[in-house]
């Protein structure tokens, strides 16, 4: 394709500084932006419409509670119920997703725990060990079926980003899923971006709006702003990085690593 087309900026006419978002990231401006969500209200904002039938949502809600897997360094040694930064922040995605599910009930999560080198953790989400991965490094080549052993997996929306150069592979931090439900998937995607929606909405715990999961997830959450101040403490949006909102319609590309073999 590349050698067809050339890069990406081959495919424009007009000066870069011209294309508004469709520009490389160097690691200076916000990259958080919600895409719309469409039309979710399903009768009486009725999750169970949406779960119905054998899917992973419906086993999960029936369950009564959410298998969470944290990713962590090599060298933590400390309880992730206690952790700020990266860590901290993917705990609190869990209960924001936990939320989501069970009608506003945060704490109904089992935690698990990986080193972010540690190939266990896609093996467990694999083999359903746990439902979810929170604090997963995107890398691409999981979104493929990546071993006679492994299925694909599917990234969310990342809700952190490495300060790496433009030159550089980006880290990418997410929810990780298995790609084969489409719905679960897709539900954990909209916790994520429902964080950065509340951000550019000015939304507040107690008074969002949205359909009934979404609400609940940002009641326990708050917005994006609210859970990285929570972990990473009064940090300027400027001083951010790509952990900021894209308001300007500033550059908001990049490409995911491990797209080369």
């Amino acid at each position: 394709a590349v050698y067809c087309m050339g890069n990406y900026g081959k495919l424009f006419v007009e000066d870069e500084n011209n294309r508004g978002m469709n520009r490389i990231n160097n690691g200076t401006t916000g990259m958080l932006y919600a895409t719309p969500f469409g039309r979710l209200k399903n009768g009486n904002d009725n999750l169970s419409g949406f779960a119905a039938g054998d899917t992973l949502l419906d086993r999960i809600r029936k369950k009564g509670s959410l298998n969470c897997g944290v990713v962590v360094s090599e060298d933590f040694d400390g309880n992730i119920m206690k952790s700020d930064n990266l860590v901290g922040m993917s705990v609190d995605y869990c209960r924001a997703l936990a939320a989501g599910l069970f009608n506003g009930y945060s704490e109904v999560v089992n935690w698990s725990t990986f080193s972010e080198n540690d190939t266990s953790a896609f093996a467990s989400l694999d083999n359903g060990t746990i439902d979810v991965l929170a604090g997963g490094r995107v890398e691409k080549k999981y979104d493929f079926k990546s071993s006679s052993s492994l299925r694909g997996f599917q990234f969310s929306t990342p809700y952190y980003f490495g300060n790496e150069t433009a030159g550089d592979d980006v880290s990418f931090f997410s929810l990780v899923t298995r790609e084969d439900d489409v719905l679960f998937t897709s539900f954990v995607n909209i916790i994520v971006l429902a964080t950065i929606y509340a951000q550019e909405k000015g939304t507040k715990r107690e008074k969002s709006k949205e359909i009934w999961w979404i609400r609940d997830a940002i009641a326990y959450s708050g917005s994006y702003d609210a859970l990285y101040t929570k972990n990473f403490g009064n940090v300027l949006e400027g001083d951010r990085g790509r952990n900021a909102l894209n308001k300007q319609g500033g550059p908001q590309l990049h490409s995911f690593p491990g797209l080369a073999p």
